[in-house]
């Protein structure tokens, strides 16, 4: 059984569990198919509490935190306290469950920010360790802890990953001139931030109509983080994606995935296929065009926690009319468009926050605002 611990103390709980959140938020669109968790062991000494192992989910999803942080600790782990954003799994997966690391390492105490909603964890953690005789405390961080699993949570319980919905509108409600492919609405420093909102997310999608006019390569450019660009998916009905897209020939920057329709031209498939595209082949809705929870559904099926949405109107539009948008960031321009724009979704245009939606940050970017939304009950 682990030595006794020393007599639990609030604010340091919360000190430390702000560290681990802090690391757990900088794995965002590292780790899936896992989730991004931190971990922060803190051991005991004469001069009071000492870090002596920390670690995220490495990319991929493996090792998880919990080994990491005790691959760093070494002995210094038995007595100590391990902090932790999401609760130790108590599975076997492809790895021996961390609750079982956590007891073998002598760890005396967890302070967990939160109880894992994936139906093979669900408490079965904690509980192990409490049998264990170390001491549990679940909650210290918990709202903060939901935000950054916010994916992982989607995905054990709806079956589909986050969906976050990015626009830049100008001040005449635009998000683009017809014709024109590419039109910039803000300034550099929103653009870095869209950057690096990219690296946070799993994967960016468009729809074909947005690559057809815009030809994006839709990658992080911020100094240091091209290895952070994100998967770019292609909703693409009829398989029209061209072979000469940015994209497709600068696949090798990061993976580009097409959700086509099951009636898609076969040679256009193939033709992706031989590009290195993946191809996934979703039902069509009523309206001919491909049901968007299905294919958002086989999106988490192939291990994406969290997709961000960067365009264009008609995809932005069937999402919000779906209820398939979990957050937005509308960023907004004092420029105009003009005459020729394309239009805002209308329900962007008439305010997000009149629509099953809550206002949850406003920030600054030179002379564009960001806004922040997150959908009513999230």
């Amino acid at each position: 059984m682990p030595p006794a611990v020393t007599r639990p103390d609030a604010e340091r709980d919360r000190r430390f569990m702000a560290a681990a959140l802090g690391l757990a938020r900088r794995g965002l669109g590292r780790t899936w198919p896992n989730p991004s968790v931190a971990a922060i062991i803190v051991a005991e000494t004469e001069d009071g509490p000492v870090v002596v192992g920390r670690g995220v989910t490495a990319a991929g999803g493996r090792p998880h935190a919990e080994i990491v942080a005790l691959a760093e600790a070494g002995t210094a782990a038995r007595g100590a306290t391990c902090y932790v954003t999401l609760e130790p799994c108590s599975h076997h997966g492809k790895s021996p469950p961390c609750s079982d690391a956590l007891k073998a390492a002598g760890i005396a105490r967890l302070v967990s920010a939160m109880e894992d909603p994936n139906p093979e964890v669900a408490g079965g953690g904690h509980r192990a360790l409490e049998a264990a005789g170390v001491s549990v405390a679940v909650g210290i961080g918990g709202a903060e802890a939901r935000e950054i699993v916010r994916g992982h949570i989607l995905k054990v319980t709806e079956g589909r990953p986050l969906v976050t919905l990015k626009l830049a509108v100008s001040a005449d409600g635009m998000i683009g001139r017809k014709g024109e492919g590419q039109v910039a609405i803000t300034g550099p420093e929103a653009r870095a931030r869209v950057h690096l909102m990219r690296a946070e997310h799993d994967a960016i999608a468009v729809g074909i109509g947005t690559v057809l006019a815009d030809d994006p390569e839709l990658t992080c450019r911020l100094p240091g983080m091209a290895d952070g660009s994100p998967v770019r998916i292609v909703f693409d009905t009829n398989a029209r994606l061209p072979l000469g897209a940015r994209m497709v020939e600068g696949i090798a920057a990061a993976p580009v995935w097409a959700i086509v329709g099951k009636a898609a031209p076969q040679e256009r498939v193939r033709a992706l296929q031989a590009a290195g595209v993946v191809v996934i082949a979703a039902p069509s809705a009523e309206d001919g065009r491909i049901d968007l929870r299905i294919a958002l559904t086989l999106l988490a099926a192939r291990g994406l926690t969290s997709v961000m949405v960067e365009g264009g109107a008609d995809l932005a539009s069937a999402l919000l009319s779906a209820g398939l948008v979990d957050r937005a960031a509308i960023f907004s321009s004092p420029g105009e468009i003009g005459p020729g724009g394309i239009a805002a979704p209308d329900m962007v245009r008439a305010g997000l926050a009149l629509s099953r939606f809550t206002e949850t940050e406003t920030r600054g970017f030179g002379p564009d605002l960001l806004r922040l939304f997150a959908r009513e009950g999230d």
